[in-house]
């Protein structure tokens, strides 16, 4: 019995580690700089990147071209966005703070995707560059 209490407190744990682990890496991702092109080409401004934006950048993501080996897509953001979009409509005009709390989640999956876009868009350059050099 003392066992599989534990074995359940280590499962939790780790789970949450993980969770807490995707979460930073995903807000590290999103604090890099985006360039000027993809602000342009998503018609925004880097200042006022919000929630909203989401779903233009996952747009122009999907029409971006994957050139390169390395596989540079949005993993589980897509899922955790539905998530917490889902809690902030739920949250709307009834608890305000869980409400900010979804939309600044919601800017952090925008940003990460506009970093993800940047970086296929810089490694598409970077690819025909050395294909011209040939």
């Amino acid at each position: 019995m003392f066992s599989a209490v534990l074995l359940a407190i280590s499962v939790v744990a780790l789970a949450q580690f993980a969770v807490f682990y995707w979460r930073a890496v995903v807000a590290g991702v999103a604090a890099q700089p985006v360039s000027q092109q993809v602000l342009d080409a998503a018609s925004m401004d880097a200042k006022t990147i919000s929630g909203e934006d989401y779903r233009t950048l996952v747009q122009l993501h999907e029409l971006t071209p994957d050139l390169s080996s390395q596989r540079g897509t949005l993993g589980l953001v897509p899922v955790y966005f539905k998530f917490v979009h889902a809690i902030g409509t739920l949250a709307a005009g009834r608890i305000s703070v869980l409400a900010d709390w979804a939309e600044n989640e919601r800017m952090l999956c925008a940003r990460y995707a506009a970093v993800q876009v940047d970086r296929r868009l810089q490694s598409n350059m970077a690819l025909a560059a050395s294909m011209r050099s040939c």
